[in-house]
């Protein structure tokens, strides 16, 4: 079943248990699906929707932090409802282990010796992680490592 298929799924399925929360989250993520495939004019493939389940899911993480900062539980509560909702979208994510040792072989593979070569390193695993890896916490790895 494909991505965008389950996710119009799970709309029905909340509609029919009358989820408001979840349910608005989930057509939020559908407009948003939808938006790109106008803009692009393209049928969207499971990578690319996971592309935007992964933009949403920054922008609540920043958004919960802002609320912390302003003092505004009870929108961070909100988010991080969104938040789980969204994440069940995205593929199960790799052990740091898993993460690390990709990184390893893409600085291997791609040459890289120092901080400027950080590009070719992260083209490389972007392909390779994306939806599955934080990219953040990739990026810190990449920077570690080549500075060491």
């Amino acid at each position: 079943m494909s991505l965008k298929l389950r996710i119009t799924d799970d709309m029905k399925a909340a509609m029919r248990a009358k989820e408001t929360a979840r349910l608005g989250t989930i057509r939020l993520l559908l407009a948003a699906i939808k938006q790109k495939e106008v803009d692009e004019r393209v049928e969207l493939d499971d990578a690319a929707i996971s592309s935007i389940v992964e933009k949403l899911i920054k922008q609540r993480k920043d958004s919960i932090s802002q609320f912390q900062a302003a003092g505004r539980d009870d929108l961070v509560a909100a988010e991080q409802a969104e938040l789980a909702v969204l994440r069940a979208y995205l593929p199960e994510q790799l052990p740091p282990a898993e993460v690390e040792a990709a990184v390893v072989a893409a600085i291997a593979e791609s040459g890289a010796a120092s901080a400027r070569d950080m590009g070719k390193v992260m083209a490389l695993l972007k392909s390779r992680l994306a939806g599955r890896a934080d990219m953040g916490q990739v990026s810190m790895l990449i920077k570690a490592r080549l500075a060491g």
